[in-house]
């Protein structure tokens, strides 16, 4: 695995950079505010529509279309109350990053920010710390989906 390299890896730096302070946003007052989620949508389809005009491997459609499908099936947790509309507003730059490259890399990927999570949760439980009625998932999110796009690239 040689790793990514050109514009699909500043996408990828871009959501780790933009994931780095949302998640330490989250953490602290479990809120992913609109000034971070929309640039990180913003600047990764931009990056990512620049790889697609420097011709490297991967597909822009592709890769809107995973944002527009991740983002409605999170709205649809978030109608059930288990999710925020925080991680509703990161799920296009997840999507997008996640969707360039394959539909089985989305699907995967997303899956690990909950797989990192219920880890996560369990262990934070089993080390006798109190139960939380709300979980930040967005650091979920961003780890979930970098690991794996970074393995798979």
């Amino acid at each position: 695995m040689g790793g990514a390299s050109g514009w699909f890896a500043a996408a990828q730096y871009w959501v780790a950079a933009c994931g780095v302070a949302l998640a330490l946003i989250d953490i602290a007052v479990q809120r992913l505010p609109d000034v971070l989620t929309l640039p990180a949508c913003g600047g990764t389809l931009f990056l990512l529509t620049a790889a697609a005009l420097a011709g490297e491997t991967g597909s822009l459609g592709r890769a809107a279309a995973a944002a527009a499908v991740l983002t409605t099936a999170f709205l649809l947790m978030a109608f059930t109350g288990a999710m925020g509309l925080g991680d509703v507003k990161l799920a296009p730059a997840i999507g997008a990053l996640l969707g360039w490259s394959s539909w089985t890399v989305l699907f995967w990927g997303a899956a690990a920010g909950f797989v990192v999570g219920a880890v996560s949760e369990v262990a934070r439980m089993a080390a006798g710390r109190s139960r939380r009625t709300h979980v930040s998932f967005g650091p979920y999110m961003v780890i979930g989906a970098l690991a794996y796009s970074v393995v798979t690239a």
